[in-house]
């Protein structure tokens, strides 16, 4: 049963978290396209900032403003793909010294107002704001104000009676949104949304619903809990069926846990093949390495075991493990050990998916010093 009715829980998404922060160390950019990614300098030889259409080589896009946004640009995108949309935007490499202080500055601030924050990742929480007294509209104005007088910074909230709702009406009003829903609101705001808006339903799942004719969550609504289940198996089919009527009884959840493993992994938007797109893989899988990396920083861990996850075009899935001798949160000895992974697997096919993950994690007051690994592989060498 659902009791999510008697509590208020809110998603709070600071906007375009990494671009704006880099729009404060470069306010005169304001209100043009800029692209987070690559690891270049910020300025060119010239002394102006770097163009899009002067990039050339391996990187992603980490993040970029909405007006970048408008002209197709979007997170985990090659950058020379970006480029081709477009070619005027700026490009700055990411600083996440400045990001993972600006996420404690709005974290601290948040908690000021309410303790019971569950920590999703350097730009997102949940709060239980279940036993405060304000209402929802003032409450929430309180806390955006806060995290701008901490940081300079907006964000965007949204509460709801649980954490599935308070997830998607927190995207709403983006940015510098506040949106207070209810689950007499649902059929209203939630059902006309896309369906892959639902947090845990990914490309494949919404592309394979599209084709059964649920395009829409109201779409989704409409079909019994036994036809989603024969469809998608007794655990997926239940939890569409409850995401999109709104039921969600998970809690927040305050205890942060020692994580076992640091991962990160993407689907592509087409299957791509070892050979042919090489260069596109190998941009992919850096900027994989380098989040992972960039993860356990945050954590404040280090790993010896790294591995590798693909999935081929078939959705066959397979994993890979590599042992180093000292645990490393280093992105380049991650990416060697993953390359080695990568030499102990079939490449002929194309692939959906590609992740890499750290395990065997110790605390940095456990860590040694750790040796430098003479491993290499490059996504040149698939034939």
């Amino acid at each position: 049963m659902d009791h999510s009715e008697d509590r208020r829980i809110a998603h709070l998404d600071m906007d375009a978290f990494f671009a704006s922060v880099e729009l404060l160390q470069h306010p005169q950019l304001r209100g043009q396209a800029l692209v987070i990614g690559g690891r270049r300098a910020a300025r060119s030889s010239t002394g102006d900032y770097l163009r899009l259409r002067d990039y050339s080589g391996r990187g992603v896009v980490t993040t970029a403003t909405y007006e970048a946004r408008e002209l197709g640009v979007r997170s985990g995108m090659g950058l020379m793909k970006a480029a081709q949309l477009a070619p005027d935007a700026i490009l700055l490499p990411p600083n996440f010294d400045a990001y993972r202080d600006y996420s404690q500055r709005f974290k601290s601030a948040v908690s000021t107002i309410s303790t019971q924050i569950e920590d999703l990742g350097i730009d997102e929480i949940y709060i239980d704001l279940t036993g405060l007294p304000e209402e929802s509209v003032a409450l929430g104005q309180r806390i955006k104000a806060a995290v701008t007088d901490a940081t300079g910074l907006t964000a965007s909230i949204g509460i709801s009676p649980n954490k599935q709702l308070a997830k998607l009406c927190s995207d709403l009003d983006k940015p510098d949104g506040l949106t207070v829903l209810q689950r007499c609101d649902i059929p209203s705001r939630i059902w006309p949304l896309p369906v892959g808006k639902i947090n845990g339903i990914g490309p494949r799942t919404t592309a394979r619903l599209q084709q059964l004719g649920v395009h829409s969550i109201g779409d989704l609504a409409a079909f019994t809990p036994a036809w989603l289940i024969e469809q998608f198996g007794a655990s997926f089919g239940h939890f569409l069926h409850r995401a999109a009527h709104g039921i969600d009884d998970r809690p927040v959840v305050t205890k942060r846990r020692a994580p076992k493993s640091v991962s990160r992994e993407t689907t592509f938007e087409r299957d791509l093949h070892a050979r042919h797109d090489r260069a596109e893989l190998a941009q992919i899988f850096t900027s994989l390495c380098e989040r992972v990396a960039d993860d356990l920083r945050r954590k404040g861990v280090r790993g010896r075991t790294i591995g590798i996850k693909l999935r081929y075009a078939d959705f066959s899935t397979l994993t890979r493990d590599h042992s180093i001798d000292q645990p490393t949160r280093d992105p380049q000895r991650i990416r060697r050990a993953a390359g080695e992974c990568l030499k102990r697997v079939p490449l002929e096919q194309r692939l959906r998916l590609l992740g890499v993950r750290v395990s065997g994690l110790i605390s940095e007051e456990q860590a040694a010093a750790a040796e430098p690994l003479q491993l290499e592989f490059d996504w040149t060498g698939c034939t």
